[in-house]
């Protein structure tokens, strides 16, 4: 095992037994969500988890350490301290590593310690990807590079909306990441179902997914696979009201010059004023319905070995 990684008491017991285990992230706590919805959310998502049938290991950096699996009072300081915590890429992880800091691990780290602890499957709510303006700004997220060369499972509820979808999708078909949409063709845009673009592969079971896990591992390709699984209709946002919250939101951000890593959780907070707190709603809802999919695709991975 990496020496620089900890795993907690139940998830080392239950990769041991060959249970069915998934990652979460962390910077959802820290960055994405006020206190305390964050770490009622996190809490919510670990039980959830459970509920249909595998460990959560919540991931973050603590102490300089690897740490996947948290306490609840390690989940409550990162909830409390909230953006006072660093957010940790894979750039950041050498020095908070050395340093012995504390870090909320964004979707490229939280991806990286899951494949180190042995973790295939990880839930989160969207990915990053290509920024609105990238032919100019290069603002392209390393979550897509990670999913490029990090053999883990992504489940989320498509990209965040505040990004450029169609060229976060061409990005991923570039680096050659399969993206799947789970019972749906068509790419979800976060706080909605639909966004016009269409996914290369579609799956209907977690059993299915489980399979191309399976084969894209036994085909010896690098890298890991997006399932994309849409909001539940019932918290869908409707299209017009978030789009015009967004694209208020951006021009916010470019007024206060806010740019790099700041952009989107400058974003998703100023969405949740604009929206009269729905999008957080919504942000929760989509949240727990990519955990439970998780959950069934890592327990139909542990019946498949």
């Amino acid at each position: 095992m990496n020496k620089y990684l900890q795993l907690s008491p139940r998830v080392r017991e239950a990769l041991d037994n060959g249970r069915p285990v998934i990652a979460l992230e962390s910077t959802i706590i820290s960055h994405g969500m006020p206190y305390p919805q964050n770490v009622e959310t996190a809490l919510a998502c670990e039980a959830l988890s459970r509920e249909h049938g595998a460990e959560p290991a919540t991931v973050a950096v603590i102490g300089g350490r690897l740490c996947a699996g948290l306490t609840g009072e390690q989940i409550e300081y990162l909830g409390k301290a909230g953006q006072k915590i660093r957010k940790v890429s894979r750039r950041d992880m050498p020095m908070v590593v050395s340093r012995q800091e504390d870090g909320a691990t964004t979707v490229a780290a939280t991806m990286i310690i899951a494949a180190l602890a042995g973790i295939r499957v990880f839930a989160t709510g969207g990915i990053g990807g290509v920024h609105r303006g990238a032919e100019t700004n290069m603002d392209i997220s390393a979550d897509l590079e990670e999913l490029a060369v990090t053999p883990v499972a992504v489940v989320c509820a498509g990209a965040k909306s505040i990004l450029d979808l169609g060229l976060t999708l061409e990005y991923l078909e570039t680096k050659g990441v399969p993206v799947i949409g789970y019972q749906t063709d068509e790419l979800p845009a976060f706080y909605t179902s639909r966004s016009g673009f269409r996914v290369p592969g579609r799956a209907d079971t977690p059993e299915e997914i489980a399979g191309a896990i399976l084969a894209q591992r036994g085909l010896g390709f690098p890298g890991g696979m997006l399932i994309t699984n849409p909001i539940p209709e019932a918290y869908e946002m409707p299209k017009d009201v978030i789009d015009k919250s967004i694209s208020k939101a951006l021009d916010d951000a470019n007024a206060k010059g806010i740019s790099g890593k700041d952009v989107t959780p400058f974003l998703l907070a100023r969405v949740v004023e604009l929206t009269g707190g729905d999008s957080l709603k919504s942000n929760i809802r989509l949240v727990y319905n990519n955990v439970a999919l998780a959950a069934k695709i890592a327990t139909a991975l542990s019946s498949k070995k």
